[in-house]
């Protein structure tokens, strides 16, 4: 990839996104560096890599998924993201109860 700060680049081709996956797959670049060199976010670009290391998976199979059950895969561990997520809430509200808003941990 070029070394160029704040490379701009017209349209992130399917094949654009892939060379920068490969570039930080090679360790070549990390996340951070590229999404800061490209403006684009750190998450945009971890999402990139994730959707690319899961099709490399399917593709490796023997038995590839088709679209329908990959997305449908991918439904599921959101899900299940989405209910950690909201359980780590429900200890942290619990954890808060009692404590005036804005309390902090110092002793004064």
């Amino acid at each position: 990839m070029d070394e160029n700060p704040q490379e701009s680049v017209q349209r992130w081709t399917s094949k654009r996104r892939a060379a920068l996956v490969v570039s930080i797959l090679k360790g070549e670049t990390s996340v951070q560096e590229a999404a800061r060199r490209h403006g684009l976010t750190v998450a945009e670009v971890e999402d990139w890599r994730d959707k690319f290391l899961f099709g490399a998976e399917n593709a490796l199979r023997s038995r590839p998924r088709n679209e329908e059950a990959l997305k449908d895969e991918q439904i599921k561990r959101l899900k299940q993201k989405i209910g950690e997520l909201v359980i780590d809430n429900d200890i942290l509200k619990e954890a808060m109860k009692g404590r005036p808003l804005g309390q902090g941990t110092s002793d004064e």
